[in-house]
Formats: C-alpha cells, structure tokens, sequence
C-alpha cells in the first residue's frame, strides 16, 4: 500500500514534503473558485490539482474542474463503501442566498474543501478509492455523467442526505442519553469512547462559538477605529495648527489599526475560527460512524437470536421425523452464513474504528494545536502593533500638551 509523503495540517498545505523520487506521494491542491452560471443556476467551481507519482494515476500531474455537488458524490460514495472509518467532513452548503457568492464565505468553503480532499488523500485506506481517483481524474463530463447515473441512496439529494445525518445523530444521542433501550452492545470502553464524543462535540462547539464571537470583536473594533479616524481628522483640520497636526496623525494611526485589525479578524477566522468550526463537523463524522458500528451490531445480534430459534425448531422437527428437516435445514445454513457474515462486519467496523479514532486523536493533536499557536502569535503580534503605534503618538502629544500650557 502506497503512503503519502506529507503530513497535512487544517489549512491543508504540506508540512515537511520527502522528495517524490524516494517516497510514493499525492498531493491535493482545490484553487481558484470561480462563478459560474446566472441567477439560481449559478454555482461555484474549482481547480482541483493533483500531483503524484503513483503509478495508478494518469501522470505527474492533473488539473480538473470541480463544484461542489462533486465533493458531496465522493464524501457519499465513500460513507457507503467504507463503514468504521471515519469520512473527513464537508463544509455545510450556504442556504442564505446573499452570503453565498461573499469573497469571504468562496474562501471558507475553498480552504474547508481543500481540508477535505488532503484528508482523504493522506487516509491509509481512502487513498486507494476507485472513486477518489475517478473524482482527480476524469473531465467534467465525466464527472457529471457520474453523479446522474446513481441510484440508490447515491441518488438522494443534499438536503435529503442533511436529513438522514440529523435523523442518526437524534438516534445516537438518544441511546447515549437513555431515551430510548435498543439492543446495543454492552463495553465499558466504547461507552467511555461514546461519551468522550458527546463531550468533545459540546466543547468544541462552545469553543468555536465564542471564537466566532471574538472574530466578530476585532470586526467591530476596527470600523469604530476607521470612524474614529475620520471623524479626529475632520477635527484636526479644523484647528489648523499643531493641534491640529497632532489630531491628524492620531487619526492616521487609528484609520491604520483599524486596516490591522480586519486583517486579524481574517486571520482569526481562516486560520481558528473555522479549524474548530471543522472540528466539530468531524465529531459528526464520528457519531454518524458510531450509528453504523449499532446498526451492524443490532443485526448480527437479532441474527444470532434467530438463528438460535431456528436451530431448537430444527431439532424438533427431527425428533418428530417431519417432511419439513430439509427446508428447515436449509433456512437454517443460509441463516448462519448471513449471521457470520453479519458478525464479520461488525467485528471490522470495530476494528477501523479503533483504528481511526487514534488516527483522530493525533491529527486533532497537531490541528488544534496548530489553531492556537495562530491566535496566540496574531494577538502578540496585534497586540505589539497597537502598542507600537500608541507609543509612537505619545511624544507628539506630550509636545501639544505642553504647548498649551
């Protein structure tokens, strides 16, 4: 199995790439989003990169056109086809019709994308999809043949697929909560795990809310410096004399921290902001998973009860020497064969699962800690260039001050 040279942090770039002549490697850019269509028709569309030395690839390097109807096809593609792994989330689709086409949401869904598609590329096994190699690969036409011939449950529409998520998560939090009894497997370790999720889920949405929140801050402390500055400048030019200089430059300075200051509520947002946000819709990911691991579970268990049934009702059958042994008997082998192959299902989702989430635990090490180590070093760095600024006025001001007395 071919592994990846890179290891990929939330913004999606490379960290510390091997050279591609020593080390098998598969590298995922999605750029340039572009607007597309008129009016309700209108849709954005990528440039998805993909440069690798994999044999299996087409060549060295490959540039297809995306939208994002083709990331939802290879996110559900690869739910149905990989149960127990976690399949690395999409951003949600933008319902409010005047935030959908805003530089700054095309950028969100841009980064949250590329996110996306590196996870799949550096996963052990999702790497080796037919379907993520269709979906790098082929042309739009292709694609969109690809997406129109689906049938099943392939054939659902985003929003139906939304309501199928938000139904598991109802019913996974109603067995972890004890709203209801189904028949669930009984591990202190994997209710230690389930509650662990639940948890995390809460945190991290309490944690992205208030970054949200200091985001929108740093927005609002820069239009009232930006107003603040023209409104002292109008003042200074009113004095006309080094009072008025001084209010001047005071206004310059604020008119200047204020451009410092969207800049950091950008960088807040890309780069903290939306990595928690990303986080939890990864803990979705999860609890979606840990719905299949009980779905798997409830049906090798109620198949093991029948089979149960059927092997006391096939022994009566023999004792009383009834015309009915030979179809009882073959009820019954079918019946085993669909219930181990029902207990090897479930016994491999467990077994991803277990490999996943410590998978999950070391990646949302580095994330995190790759999303606080960019607050913490914006803020010193705003922090020192407010500062900076301030302190530069002080003597200027101090001059006026004494002028005038």
């Amino acid at each position: 199995m071919a592994m990846i040279a890179t290891q990929t942090s939330l913004s999606g770039s490379s960290q510390s790439p091997r050279s591609p002549s020593t080390q098998p490697f598969l590298s995922v850019s999605v750029t340039d989003p572009a607007k597309l269509g008129n009016g309700v028709q209108s849709y954005i569309s990528y440039r998805v990169i993909t440069r690798t030395n994999l044999p299996e690839y087409q060549g060295p390097e490959k540039i297809v056109i995306r939208r994002y109807s083709d990331f939802i096809w290879l996110h559900d593609r690869l739910f149905e086809k990989y149960k127990g792994i976690f399949i690395p989330p999409l951003p949600e689709k933008n319902a409010v019709e005047k935030f959908r086409f805003s530089a700054e949401f095309i950028e969100m869904r841009r980064q949250a994308l590329d996110i996306f598609v590196n996870r799949i590329a550096l996963h052990p096994q999702l790497q080796q999809s037919e379907d993520l190699k269709t979906f790098l690969q082929v042309d739009e036409e292709t694609m969109e043949r690809a997406r129109s011939q689906e049938t099943g449950i392939f054939k659902k529409k985003p929003a139906d697929f939304m309501q199928i998520f938000k139904d598991v998560q109802s019913k996974v939090s109603d067995a972890v909560l004890g709203k209801e009894k189904p028949v669930e497997e009984s591990n202190p370790e994997y209710e230690k795990l389930k509650n662990y999720i639940f948890e995390l889920e809460e945190d991290l949405a309490e944690a992205q809310k208030h970054a949200f929140r200091l985001v929108k801050r740093h927005k609002e402390l820069g239009q009232s410096l930006s107003d603040f500055g023209k409104a002292i400048k109008l003042l200074g030019a009113c004095e006309g004399n080094s009072l008025g200089k001084a209010f001047s430059e005071l206004g310059s300075k604020s008119e200047m921290l204020s451009i410092k200051l969207q800049k950091e509520a950008h960088n807040l947002l890309m780069k903290f902001a939306e990595p928690l946000k990303d986080y939890v819709r990864a803990v979705q990911s999860i609890k979606a998973t840990m719905a299949e691991r009980a779905t798997a579970f409830k049906h090798q268990y109620e198949l093991a009860e029948t089979i149960k049934l059927k092997e006391i009702n096939l022994d009566k059958l023999m004792l009383i020497r009834s015309d009915k042994v030979g179809e009882a008997e073959i009820e019954y082998r079918e019946l085993k064969v669909e219930g181990e192959e029902a207990t090897k299902k479930y016994e491999m989702i467990v077994q991803l699962m277990n490999e996943e989430i410590v998978r999950f635990q070391e990646q949302k090490t580095w994330d995190v800690g790759v999303a606080f180590h960019e607050l913490a070093k914006g803020q010193a760095q705003l922090a020192n260039e407010i500062a900076d600024a301030w302190r530069s006025l002080l003597p200027k001001l101090e001059a006026c001050s004494s002028a005038q007395t």
